[in-house]
């Protein structure tokens, strides 16, 4: 047998033990010559323990199983099935990832294990169930804003929005944007783009399915120094649905049961303060918004701003401005 050919066959055993085995189904030699058949090719047993043996010189974790119903599988992967389990979740869940690319994202992490555990990714059917985005060019977007930060050079695109045709259309009759790209997040099932606005001397945030027509320029990137500073974790606690803000310092009185929704949303770190029996005190730093007001009216009365007086005024005209509609 050509050189070559010993090569192919050696690949073909070790694509047929990733694919076929694992503890529950080992293969023996004769199986593997059998399934070797598939591919036009056929080996002896003595050749197939020869080049088991050397697959495992390069570090392949084939276990051999002794007895009547011995055989050979793969031992550790890549990827452990719970592992895949939860990325086929998180994809499933993703709202900005389309059902078509889901299912192509789903299909490829199936082809990180066996056949048998495969079957046990298509488990989870709710991808059609679920919102999704039908915007492909999320994808493409991801990828220019990657590659620019990695060659450190600014990007420019249009920034659209919703009309009530269910269209995105640019905003400001398609006015260019042009920043410095530093980081990429995922908050709320949504991506966003952390970004230098050097005309306003500011780091801002955009969601990258609303960004069109977007292309790396041949301009280094500014706001190295401002974006240094910016702590993202902080400003994911702070800002309420990526919505920016007055920063500000509030304080709440809550009762004993919202422990868990200030840890929740603050971190644990978060100081609480006894106030009686029943309630504590905490002091956050938050972007003041429609949203942070949102988030306080969906707890209800067990939660209630102490101060500053100004964002106390502040709720109530939101408030009063929703009941007016009633």
């Amino acid at each position: 047998m050509a050189v070559s050919k010993v090569k192919l066959r050696m690949l073909y055993i070790m694509k047929i033990l990733f694919e076929k085995s694992d503890e529950r189904h080992t293969l023996s030699a004769t199986d593997i010559n059998r399934l070797l058949q598939n591919y036009g090719m056929e080996a002896d047993r003595k050749t197939v323990y020869s080049d088991i043996e050397t697959l495992r010189e390069f570090h392949i974790d084939i276990i051999q199983v002794k007895g009547t119903n011995g055989g050979y599988y793969i031992g550790s992967r890549e990827f452990e099935l719970p592992e895949l389990k939860l990325l086929v979740d998180a994809v499933q869940a993703s709202k900005f990832i389309s059902c078509k690319k889901s299912e192509e994202l789903i299909r490829k992490l199936e082809n990180l294990t066996n056949e048998y555990d495969a079957k046990l990714l298509q488990r989870n059917v709710f991808i059609y169930n679920r919102s999704k985005t039908g915007n492909e060019t999320i994808y493409y977007n991801v990828n220019e804003i990657h590659t620019a930060i990695l060659e450190n050079h600014q990007i420019r695109y249009q920034y659209a929005e919703w009309t009530v045709q269910k269209k995105l259309v640019p905003k400001k009759n398609g006015a260019i944007y042009t920043v410095s790209p530093w980081a990429l997040t995922w908050d709320a099932e949504k991506y966003y783009l952390i970004a230098y606005d050097e005309a306003e001397d500011v780091i801002k945030h955009y969601r990258v399915d609303k960004m069109q027509q977007v292309q790396s320029i041949e301009k280094e990137r500014v706001g190295r120094e401002l974006f240094q500073k910016f702590d993202l974790a902080e400003f994911a606690k702070k800002t309420f649905g990526m919505y920016g803000g007055k920063e500000v310092e509030v304080t709440l009185t809550c009762r004993n049961e919202l422990a868990g929704v200030i840890i929740d949303r603050f971190g644990k770190e978060t100081t609480l303060i006894p106030v009686d029996e029943e309630h504590f005190r905490v002091h956050l730093l938050v972007a003041v918004s429609s949203q942070f007001f949102g988030w306080l009216t969906g707890i209800g009365k067990k939660m209630k701003i102490e101060s500053p007086e100004f964002v106390k005024t502040e709720y109530k005209k939101y408030l009063q401005e929703i009941l007016q509609e009633y």
